[in-house]
């Protein structure tokens, strides 16, 4: 059974009703009826001029003068019903002014519930991925409250792109520890996560709402910035174990020699052989070379964050082999490292004496590495070295140095920066020990 039709106002009533004079009237009574919750109840104040009085005079039956009165919203509605209009006031207000009335705060209160679902959604993911408890949990959920992203979105939109957060935040968990010290190794390209998580294979793409979610909690879980160049997004996917590409990020490599009689490995030694430095991809670490060994159980390889300590070595025709992941690790630089510490590679590592090159060196001790000249003495001997007008204050925050617990205490109190670069002849010095007598191990 059809619904009854609205009833609609005769023209004679409409015209009168509708007159321009008694506009400010329907446009408060609308205003009323609408933060109302269209409830007939209260009053509007209006001005009127002189027709707009004699009208509402006319329609309320009693006397109104023109200029600033007070009407009753009961008054109205029962004047309209016993008229021409035979309709209540919500009904007449609607067809006078253009459309439907609206329950604002009805409106509001399903926004409020709609949204309190979405946090509640949120929430419900890091519980399904074990996270709600992490340290990280209540810095990630406020930022995101705090930078709008969801909001910006809209609700619907933002309920979608939690549900699609949630299903790439449990696969990357089943995976190993989020935010783990050490970034993983590649168990997936980003395109093959979107695909299998999202049914898109461009779902985690720059710009979408599921991957921004993912790296802000992933930020939070490493205790990093969030990231805003693509570069900073490439190394934070890095960390998750998600390679975005295979072929950008790269590690460097001197005088590697590995030992078995594929093409690969019998490559890399005649590389070695015409003194010629390697750009290894993560494409050819998970391709050519995803079977070799990369060294020997026992060698000794030595690992440096700046390039310039390994073209130094290369320029020195020092046969010792080098591994420089060039600052924080890429993806391909991670696998590299990883797979000498697995093969039994001794790997020693030295990096920038300052707080980001000493967070990179405790992600490298926490892979397995070992310090080179990255003790509290090494940077006591490294400081005083430094002319005086060339000493840099460290910026950031300190880092703790578990490795040797004193060099954080003596940077912060000696409060210098000290690139490895500086360190060149002192390096280069220890690796040419090594080389003439490799039990010389340099500390």
């Amino acid at each position: 059974m059809n619904p009854p039709a609205e009833p609609r106002l005769p023209e004679r009533t409409r015209r009168y009703l509708a007159d321009a004079c008694l506009a400010p009237l329907w446009t408060a009574v609308r205003g009323k009826l609408e933060r109302g919750r269209l409830a007939v109840a209260g009053t509007v104040t209006v001005t009127l001029d002189e027709n707009g009085a004699d009208r509402l005079s006319g329609l309320l039956g009693r006397p109104v003068a023109a200029g600033r009165t007070r009407v009753p919203l009961t008054a109205l509605d029962e004047a309209l019903r016993s008229s021409a209009a035979a309709a209540g006031l919500v009904t007449v207000v609607a067809q006078l002014t253009g459309d439907g009335l609206v329950d604002r705060a009805a409106v509001k209160e399903r926004a409020h519930a709609s949204w309190a679902d979405v946090w509640a959604r949120l929430d419900a993911a890091l519980a399904s991925a074990g996270a709600v408890r992490a340290p990280w949990a209540p810095a990630f959920v406020e930022g995101i409250r705090r930078s709008g992203l969801l909001t910006r979105a809209g609700v619907d939109t933002a309920a979608v792109a939690v549900a699609r957060f949630a299903a790439v935040l449990a696969e990357l968990s089943a995976s190993g520890d989020f935010g783990g010290p050490v970034a993983r190794d590649p168990g997936w390209e980003i395109a093959e996560l979107a695909g299998r998580c999202l049914g898109d294979a461009h779902g985690l793409d720059d710009g979408r709402l599921p991957g921004s979610l993912v790296l802000r909690a992933a930020a939070a879980a490493f205790g990093v910035a969030v990231p805003e160049t693509a570069e900073e997004r490439r190394d934070l996917w890095a960390r998750l174990g998600v390679a975005t590409d295979l072929v950008s990020g790269t590690v460097l490599v001197w005088s590697l020699r590995p030992p078995g009689s594929d093409p690969w490995s019998a490559m890399m030694r005649d590389r070695a052989d015409m003194g010629l430095v390697t750009h290894l991809t993560l494409h050819e670490l998970r391709g050519a070379a995803a079977d070799a060994r990369l060294a020997v159980p026992g060698t000794r390889v030595f690992a440096c964050e700046n390039p310039q300590v390994l073209q130094a070595a290369a320029r020195a025709r020092v046969t010792v082999p080098m591994v420089c992941p060039a600052g924080n690790p890429s993806l391909a630089g991670w696998v590299a490292l990883r797979r000498l510490v697995d093969a039994g590679a001794a790997v020693r590592y030295h990096g920038d004496f300052d707080w980001p090159g000493v967070a990179i060196a405790a992600r490298m001790f926490a892979a397995g590495l070992t310090p080179w000249r990255m003790g509290a003495g090494d940077y006591r001997d490294a400081v005083a070295a430094l002319p005086a007008d060339a000493r840099l204050a460290l910026t950031g925050s300190p880092i703790p140095t578990p490795w040797d617990p004193a060099l954080e205490d003596t940077m912060r109190r000696r409060n210098s920066a000290v690139h490895e670069e500086m360190l060149l002849t002192a390096l280069l010095t220890d690796l040419r020990a090594y080389e003439a007598a490799p039990s010389a191990l340099p500390s």
